[in-house]
Order: structure tokens, then sequence, then C-alpha cells
């Protein structure tokens, strides 16, 4: 299997420029490369960010991403439509056992907090991976005591243990998106 590619350091920049609540910075991460944390603590409930970037068709988002190793494409509720994220909420890490949970309302994702989040802590949801091709295991690093072991949902665990037997018809999307 070829390499495959990281998006270059410009793309990657200018998804960081985008600004985001104060209180939250992106830097280094346990759980994968860089992460999402507060400078400040956080109350169960409460907004924490918005999902923000271009909306795309999963035929624009396949396109532009053909091949990519790394997308930050959240899949809204019609799964029709994502969103390329953009700003802070775009480096927020999964967790198998998250701090805050996705909401979409009019077409907005917005990150809500589920527990009290302590200054300093990282900002994790779970996310919830809907789709991929099948020899994509989609790996967790997550480290907590309930680690799936995958990123994938529940349900498409079970989907893809199903389908695991058998051979898919028709183009697989290489893409990953993200889903409540």
């Amino acid at each position: 299997m070829p390499a495959k590619p990281l998006l270059k350091a410009k793309q990657r920049h200018h998804r960081k420029s985008t600004l985001g609540p104060s209180h939250l910075s992106i830097r280094s991460s346990q759980i994968h490369e860089e992460g999402v944390y507060t400078g400040e603590p956080i109350q169960r409930g409460k907004i924490v960010a918005e999902y923000t970037g271009t909306r795309l068709t999963n035929e624009e988002a396949d396109a532009l991403y053909d091949n990519q190793y790394r997308t930050y494409l959240f899949g809204l509720d019609d799964r029709k439509h994502v969103i390329d994220g953009e700003g802070v909420a775009a480096f927020i890490n999964h967790s198998c056992d998250p701090n805050c949970e996705v909401e979409e309302t009019g077409g907005r994702i917005f990150i809500r907090a589920i527990r009290n989040i302590v200054a300093d802590e990282e900002i994790t949801y779970d996310y919830n991976l809907y789709d991929g091709s099948l020899d994509d295991a989609a790996p967790c690093t997550c480290g907590a005591v309930n680690c799936r072991g995958t990123m994938y949902s529940e349900k498409e665990i079970a989907r893809r243990q199903r389908l695991s037997g058998r051979k898919r018809g028709g183009a697989q999307r290489p893409n990953r998106r993200a889903r409540r």
C-alpha cells in the first residue's frame, strides 16, 4: 500500500489560523499529535466550541481528499454534506471516554461539555466514525479504560463485522467522516 500523503504545512496552518474561543488552545497531545486544551474550567452543559468550515457534498469531499491520510470532515445529519473543519474545533481529538459531545442544530455543529472540565484538560468527543473502506481500522489511541480500539461507532463496528466476510460492491470511500 503506498504511503498516504499528509496535508501540507500551509494547509494545516490555515486550519489553525481561524480563531476560536480565547480560552482554548492547540498544543501537543498524548492522544494524537495535536489536541485542544482549555485554559479555564468549563461547566457541564456549556458549549465549548463550534465546528466551522466550508460545507461540501460527500462527492466534493471525496474528490478533494481522495487518498489523503488526514481529513477534518464532519458529517452532517443529512448524510449528504460535511463540514471541512477549520479553526480550533477541527483539532479536538477522539476519545472513547469523552468530556464533550456534539450536537447539530440548524446545520451547525456545537461541541458541548457533558461533565465539568478542569483547566488544562484536553477537550475530546467520541468521533463515532461511520464510513471508510473495510480495510481501514481507524485505530483509537485514546488510552481510556473503556477504549473500543477504533474510532468507528458501535453501529458501524457491527455493520463492518457483517460485511467483513462479503465483498462489497461499488467504490469504497477512502475518507472517514465523524458522526454523532
